[in-house]
């Protein structure tokens, strides 16, 4: 079976792309459904340890708190793994998320933390995993946009079918003697992940079976290889400054979508929309549909730098948008949904392309070999180390604000200091014009490679 796939391939890239592309977005629509159903409930009136730290913020920081370490790791090992570990290595982790979710429901109440850390740990490595499969191809924007875009829209779902599940449904009716829940909410996460484990498997293998780019691809975008350690350090050390502007933007991206993210109940709540399940998939939806068509229309720019101004102009305008969307609800000018859609569009214009096309653009335009999942988990670690003290921030420095407040705030933090630091370490990256000029004398006809993708 794998043969007859493999030719199909050869034969339509078309057929290549449309399999990638939604092989990529079940595998991680489903990934999101072992990591943030717990985020569905509220655990109300329960606290960590008698603090002034609510339970459900230590979840959260310790999920947050094992994903960054698990993107640490990711740094080293993920540009390490070879193609035929890949799949394996994939089923392996949510395996051992799904365990981790059993673990959450039965241990007592403070030892759940330590559960959910491992959840986090076992899931921080599964977004490089699949980047790899899509990286360093003619069609990679479109291919990554739709990627991306499986985060977004699941975020909404899963959070809606954990809630679902707590309430308790019946999928066909009144009259149907079938029905889901109510399920405890300490066992919703693990409900919620065996609802998704099926779709998962079928969707890495038929990752697996994508072919590698090919020979027209490697000249268009650089050659994609597993990296050595001398590699990464020889990444970094030339492109120091840069990176470091980029990053510390994107530590400030992750950490407002983040929090957003994981508190988009509790501010829902607050502006008044707690009765309506699907708020927040509807909500989720439409931004998703948005980033993609924009992340796509990337694929069109051929040069690779101007694709990196394109892609830099993107971020840009959704960090205006974050705060600029702040202020016109305060003034009264958009209510409360209009508001959370806004700041939720903004943040991911600025957070997706980190995730996706700026660094795979960047390889390209640098002409650097290696393989964009390297820099993309440089970024990843330090931002969810961010994330990770925004949210104690929040508790322990200004606990009397709500979650609105202080997603408010930040929002005006995010927007003025994340253009300052991605115009500078765009402006680094764009002053490197001879890039573009051996990435043209290598390009072969496109005749030699016709039909191919």
């Amino acid at each position: 079976m794998k043969t007859r796939l493999h030719r199909c391939f050869t034969r339509s890239p078309l057929a290549l792309n449309l399999c990638a592309m939604s092989a990529a977005f079940v595998a991680y629509f489903c990934m999101y459904a072992f990591r943030k159903p717990f985020a569905a409930g509220t655990y109300e009136g329960l606290s960590f340890f008698g603090t002034d730290v609510e339970l459900k913020t230590a979840f959260v920081i310790c999920q947050i708190f094992g994903y960054a370490i698990s993107k640490y790791l990711g740094v080293k090992f993920c540009p390490e793994v070879t193609r035929k570990n890949r799949a394996f290595l994939l089923v392996a982790l949510i395996v051992a998320a799904e365990l981790t979710l059993m673990l959450f429901a039965v241990v007592p109440e403070q030892l759940k933390v330590a559960a959910i850390f491992l959840n986090g740990l076992s899931l921080g490595m599964v977004w490089g995993l699949v980047v790899w499969y899509l990286e360093g191809r003619q069609t990679s924007e479109i291919l990554l946009a739709v990627l991306s875009c499986s985060f977004i829209v699941s975020s909404g779902i899963v959070k809606d079918v954990g809630r679902l599940l707590i309430r308790g449904f019946t999928p066909l009716g009144e009259a149907s003697i079938w029905s889901l829940g109510p399920v405890p909410e300490f066992w919703m996460p693990a409900a919620t992940g065996c609802v998704f484990f099926l779709p998962f498997l079928v969707a890495v293998w038929l990752l697996n079976q994508i072919p590698e780019p090919t020979q027209l691809d490697r000249q268009l975008r650089s050659m994609r290889k597993t990296m050595s350690i001398e590699d990464r350090l020889q990444f970094v050390q030339r492109y120091f400054c840069g990176l470091t502007m980029l990053v510390i933007a994107y530590v400030l991206f992750t950490a407002f979508r983040d929090f957003r993210d994981n508190y988009t109940v509790e501010v829902l709540c607050e502006l008044g929309y707690e009765q309506s399940v699907g708020t927040i998939s509807s909500m989720e939806t439409i931004i998703a549909f948005f980033v993609l068509g924009v992340m796509a229309l990337v694929y069109f720019v051929k040069d690779n730098q101007r694709a990196m101004f394109a892609i830099l102009a993107i971020v840009v305008v959704g960090t205006l948008m974050v705060g600029f969307a702040t202020l016109l609800r305060q003034r009264g000018f958009i209510n409360g949904y209009w508001w959370m859609l806004a700041v939720g569009l903004g943040s991911y214009l600025a957070y997706v392309p980190y995730n996706s096309v700026l660094f795979d653009r960047l390889m390209a335009s640098t002409r650097a070999t290696g393989t964009a999942v390297f820099a993309i988990y440089i970024a990843d670690a330090l931002g969810y180390t961010g994330s990770v003290v925004v949210q104690l921030f929040n508790d322990l420095i200004v606990g009397d604000q709500s979650h609105l407040e202080f997603l408010e705030n930040l929002s005006y933090l995010v927007s003025f200091l994340g253009v300052l630091l991605v115009v500078g370490g765009g402006s680094y990256f764009l002053r490197m014009p001879v890039a573009v000029d051996i990435a043209r004398e290598e390009i072969v006809p496109p005749d030699a490679e016709l039909g191919r993708s």
